[in-house]
């Protein structure tokens, strides 16, 4: 015999089911809802943030260029008179998602360095995809003056003003380093190459590469107008102690 259902049970199940329809029927739109009303806020956020790192680019850049234009007038001629030859050297390297873009510097190696880097290759110093030497036999009188206080990255000014790089972000890597980088290590490719960034106020060259990614991820994940420009002001001590950089 089949047992009767009691009435109190069987109100207990119809409210669930009601309950189930209710969250099918009108919570899910409602979730739905907010969740476009969350992406459209990030988009915002985003434009906004993104339009604010590119003023201060722009502005910063056509500043500093109008500033240090002795500077940079002063180096070119010391370049040609060390070591005749270009005052810039034009190298590809790679930004935001992969894109490749001819970065500017002043000379500071002798003009056959690309090909003595081949003789050289065993000695490098550097962990990872990096070429790095603290004693290069590449680096002219002038070049390692200019190496030591970031004189020679100046002209970079200049791929900011264009787009390609920004004031502030993990420095462009080469192609060839690129080319070695583990799946997590592309993650550094997600920003806007800059001149500075938090590796450069946290040791430059004399940090790991390890270290140097993990900087550049933070970086990423926790940029911000205000970030960028308290990074600025800790590159002016970094530049003047000269410490890690070759």
């Amino acid at each position: 015999m089949t047992e009767a259902l009691d009435p109190q049970k069987l109100d207990d199940r119809v409210a669930r089911m009601l309950d189930v329809y209710a969250n099918e029927r009108f919570d899910r739109p409602r979730t739905a809802g907010l969740l476009r009303l969350r992406l459209v806020l990030w988009v915002i956020r985003n434009r906004i943030a993104g339009g604010l790192k590119r003023a201060l680019d722009v502005t910063g850049a056509a500043v500093a260029l109008v500033l240090l234009s002795p500077v940079m007038a002063a180096t070119a001629l010391a370049i040609v008179i060390d070591d005749p030859g270009p005052v810039f050297y034009r190298q590809v390297r790679v930004g935001k998602w992969g894109r490749t873009f001819r970065c500017f510097k002043f000379r500071s190696m002798y003009v056959n360095a690309d090909q003595m880097k081949k003789e050289l290759i065993e000695q490098n110093e550097a962990d990872g995809p990096v070429f790095k030497i603290k004693n290069d036999p590449r680096i002219t009188r002038v070049g390692r003056f200019i190496r030591k206080f970031s004189i020679d990255e100046l002209p970079q000014l200049i791929n900011v003003l264009r787009g390609e790089m920004s004031l502030v972000g993990p420095r462009p890597p080469l192609p060839s380093e690129t080319d070695q980088y583990a799946l997590h290590q592309r993650r550094r490719l997600d920003a806007v190459p800059g001149i500075t960034g938090l590796q450069q106020v946290s040791g430059r060259s004399d940090l790991d590469f390890h270290t140097w990614v993990e900087l550049d991820l933070q970086y990423i994940a926790e940029q911000s107008f205000f970030k960028d420009l308290l990074i600025l002001l800790k590159t002016i001590p970094a530049i003047v102690s000269g410490k890690g950089a070759y």
